[in-house]
């Protein structure tokens, strides 16, 4: 694994507003960033990457069954009551999941290092940047290729866009697909107007709207878009935890509505997963030591660990502590629930940078990876997201 300076095309940005990518600059501040790229060997990605990722996915789903059966661990993970049959009979029933993101710290295997990948956390319900891993990662690769930037034989691990295509037909069956979520936020709405289309190349009718706008018909009991028309099958690009205390969250159970992702990856979306697969698989080579905060095993940790809330996201209220000072950390508005403490997995430095490594899972096999960087051990929202090759 290397990160390897490059110059950039000339007309990316207008390569990416051709492509519908129009969020590549936040606040001012670039996004997508090609003046570098990172370099893997087909080792490092079959047996570093993909072989455990295949790996933790299964821990997961045996989790997942082990908690819908546990009011103890439902209750552990801040999952409100009423919804616990929403979760046990989604799982029960099989609700078919789209797509995940595993977030691994993973070095490499250059200079006899064969440190394995460590899981930093699971993005399970609710994973954005999925549009420039398919896709735009793998535009910029063929122009690469093409204008030399990267060696005539480099390749990159990236199927999910086919992968998409192709668990779109088994999830539908036929039916219509509605797709939701906060469409004013452009990369939300980016993200939303991406899967839609891949629905749409498998063959599905497709109608995309605001979160807001979903309407519920008395008659019947149900959810309905705009035009009165039932909802039978809705991916939502919105947390479970928000649906849960939403004004329509009482309604969930009752409606005859498939959500995808299913309402069993509340489970796999929450902090809380952490110690519970350390606490089922100690030991594991690619999990860290992980204890709720309250919990007497945190302070074997000791003064260095990384503290996270077991709701948050895009690193919000995430704290880096080392001998019991927070050296980095992130504001936001989570925490209320709790938090978890995780031992610290150092992210390889590139010379001031810090790479997370993405890896996706679409139909829970893995099929590519994405890479964000950020100044800070913490990804945040800001972090920049580099293409990657195999070289």
């Amino acid at each position: 694994m290397q990160r390897i300076p490059c110059p950039e095309r000339d007309d990316w940005r207008q390569t990416a507003q051709q492509c519908g990518f129009d969020f590549y600059e936040v606040e001012g501040e670039r996004y997508w960033d090609e003046r570098a790229y990172y370099a893997f060997s087909l080792a490092e990605i079959e047996l570093g990457i993909e072989e455990p990722t295949s790996e933790i996915e299964q821990m997961c789903l045996e989790l997942v069954g082990r908690v819908v059966a546990d009011e103890a661990l439902l209750r552990r993970l801040r999952i409100p009551q009423p919804f616990w049959p929403l979760l046990r009979d989604s799982w029960t029933r099989k609700d078919g999941s789209l797509y995940g993101r595993l977030d691994l710290s993973f070095a490499g295997f250059q200079d006899g290092n064969r440190t394995p990948a460590k899981l930093l956390e699971y993005n399970a319900d609710t994973p954005t940047s999925i549009f420039e891993a398919a896709v735009f990662q793998w535009t910029w690769l063929e122009q690469a290729i093409e204008r030399r930037i990267v060696p005539g034989r480099a390749d990159q691990y990236n199927s999910i866009h086919e992968r998409l295509i192709e668990r779109w037909r088994t999830l539908a069956g036929g039916r219509r697909l509605h797709l939701a979520g906060l469409t004013e936020d452009a990369e939300d709405g980016a993200t939303l107007a991406y899967l839609a289309d891949t629905a749409a190349q498998a063959g599905l009718s497709t109608n995309l709207l605001d979160i807001a706008d979903i309407g519920w018909r008395d008659s019947g009991g149900g959810f309905v878009d705009l035009d009165n028309n039932d909802i039978a099958l809705a991916f939502k690009l919105y947390p479970w935890e928000w649906m849960f205390h939403d004004a329509f969250g009482a309604k969930l159970a009752g409606a005859p509505t498939q959500w995808v992702e299913p309402p069993w990856k509340a489970i796999l979306s929450n902090k809380g997963i952490l110690p519970l697969l350390w606490q089922m698989f100690e030991g594991h080579p690619n999990l860290l030591p992980a204890y709720f905060e309250d919990d007497p095993k945190a302070a074997s940790l000791g003064p260095s660990f990384v503290r996270k809330p077991i709701y948050s996201r895009e690193g919000a209220n995430v704290s880096l502590v080392s001998d019991g000072v927070a050296v980095s950390a992130q504001d936001g508005p989570y925490g209320a629930e709790g938090f978890i403490r995780q031992a610290l997995a150092p992210l390889p430095d590139f010379g001031g940078v810090y790479p997370v490594i993405g890896s996706w899972l679409v139909d829970h096999a893995p099929c590519g990876l994405s890479i964000r960087e950020d100044a800070t051990p913490i990804t945040g929202n800001r972090s920049r997201f580099l293409p990657h090759a195999i070289v």
